[in-house]
């Protein structure tokens, strides 16, 4: 064996296809019992392709990512749009100009509009809190609308944060969009897996140089010499690269303080109907406890009778029992995570790769990026 990668998510995946391919020999320790990671999906009961850790879709602008990935898989044209319920009444989201007609109507929206376009460009996405600068009495008051009706109650059920803690990072991802076009994402290449992401991931493994190990946890298998500078698997020095994707507090017990994370609890329903909510997904902004609903044909084009949803409920993560899905980015957690970072810096051959790993927010296309870009430097 040449390289352990610890998680089977794309962060581990991609590195482990790539370097099997240049001929060496590869491990994958994975802890749960399945490969994908978060994006693992799987058939329910009513044979219905779901996600079992929440929606994900596939976006870039990376040729290099799309084409990897589409070694592995055909496409599924779809191209995400999201709307969001504000009481009661449906607009899309981002906010866009068809969202400004809805909402001021065509008059007054079209006064908004030439003003936003004056000011910011055709086009442009404009963060919500850039927006709130504005001089203008007209674009004050999109922004009101927008802060009021999409981002502060939202804000502050998905990370329990007033919106003006949230790193900047996040409240990028809630633009208002001067343009007509209501996909929630622009990027060139844009869909989703054909076969679904487990699939996609079975063929992305299935190399003579991979092997894998599921429902193992490395905690149990790696140790450190941090006198001497060693890592030793299964009580055996090992010298060769080693590519954790994991948590890094809670591999290490948690010995510097464990990393804040928002974690989230997903309910399941089944419809014998054919059709529940309209569209792949609706964002409930100022109601429910809940913050999204998605509906999975609509995300996959699979035609099937009868439909299943998921509903998503944000909550504290307070240990492993959970999904840490979502890193709070204050200037203190970050520090603690440098200090995980500090204390493997001086194991050259050990290397941390991912959201966990990083402690930081990463889409499919960023983490395949980075682990692509991490193989050339090995």
């Amino acid at each position: 064996m040449d390289t352990l990668i610890i998680g089977c998510g794309f962060a581990g995946g991609v590195v482990a296809r790539v370097l099997a391919e240049r001929g060496e020999k590869v491990k994958i320790i994975e802890k749960r019992n399945h490969i994908g990671g978060n994006c693992y999906d799987e058939y329910d009961e009513y044979g219905v392709l779901v996600h079992k850790y929440g929606p994900h879709i596939f976006h870039t602008n990376n040729k290099e990512v799309f084409d990897f990935l589409s070694r592995f898989t055909k496409w599924y044209d779809y191209q995400h749009e999201v709307v969001g319920d504000v009481y009661g009444k449906i607009i899309p989201i981002p906010f866009n100009l068809n969202t400004l007609m809805i909402v001021f109507g065509e008059e007054r929206g079209q006064s908004l509009k030439q003003e936003l376009i004056d000011t910011y460009g055709e086009n442009a996405r404009v963060p919500i809190l850039e927006l709130q600068k504005s001089s203008s009495k007209g674009i004050q008051e999109v922004a009101q609308y927008v802060y009021e009706n999409i981002f502060l109650k939202y804000t502050m059920k998905q990370w329990n944060q007033k919106p003006e803690e949230v790193d900047q990072s996040v409240t990028a991802r809630v633009p208002v969009l001067i343009s007509y076009d209501n996909r929630y994402f622009q990027d060139t290449y844009q869909g989703m897996p054909e076969e679904g992401y487990t699939k996609l991931f079975e063929k992305m493994l299935d190399h003579e140089n991979i092997e894998i190990e599921l429902g193992k946890d490395a905690k149990n298998l790696i140790s450190f010499d941090f006198d001497n500078r060693k890592i030793y698997y299964q009580g055996q020095e090992f010298l060769g690269h080693i590519i954790f994707t994991g948590a890094i507090d809670e591999f290490f017990d948690n010995c510097l303080g464990q990393l804040p994370y928002r974690s989230l609890r997903f309910d399941f329903e089944h419809y014998s109907q054919d059709d529940y909510q309209g569209h792949g997904v609706v964002n409930y902004t100022v109601s429910e406890d809940y913050t999204r609903i998605t509906e999975f044909k609509y995300l996959t084009g699979q035609k099937i009778s009868g439909t299943t949803i998921i509903k998503e409920y944000p909550e504290v993560y307070k240990d492993n029992r959970q999904v840490p899905y979502y890193a709070i980015l204050s200037p203190e957690n970050k520090a603690m995570h440098q200090k995980y970072a500090d204390m493997v810096k001086p194991f050259c051959r050990f290397h941390l790769l991912g959201r966990l790993a990083q402690y930081k927010y990463y889409n499919i296309d960023g983490i395949v990026e980075e682990a692509l870009a991490l193989t050339k430097q090995l």
